[in-house]
């Protein structure tokens, strides 16, 4: 089942713990590219990231939970709050899915 997961970092957060994670990150999205479709920041429109997004493609809830306690940003405080729906996708690559 594909869920979305959207990060809304934390804005007292050290501004360096993204800089200082970001290689740990991104080896775990490759160690876990047939789990997670799709990562991102989202920025504001000064540019400035205060978050990201995730399509994951999990069975539950639970398991993208585990997914996201596993990333090395889960420690680091620099998340605020975390959304995980589950997500129906209808349409994609100019065709419909339904």
């Amino acid at each position: 089942m594909l869920h979305t997961i959207l990060f809304q970092d934390n804005p007292n957060a050290d501004p360096d713990i993204r800089t200082r994670h970001m290689a740990n990150h991104l080896d775990f999205l490759m160690q876990n590219k047939g789990i997670i479709q799709a990562a991102g920041p989202l920025k504001d429109k000064d540019g400035s990231i205060t978050g990201g997004l995730w399509l994951v493609d999990v069975n539950s809830t639970e398991d993208a939970w585990h997914l996201i306690k596993s990333d090395p940003f889960w420690p680091t405080g620099l998340r605020d709050t975390i959304e995980v729906k589950q997500w129906v996708q209808v349409f994609a690559e100019g065709r419909k899915l339904l």
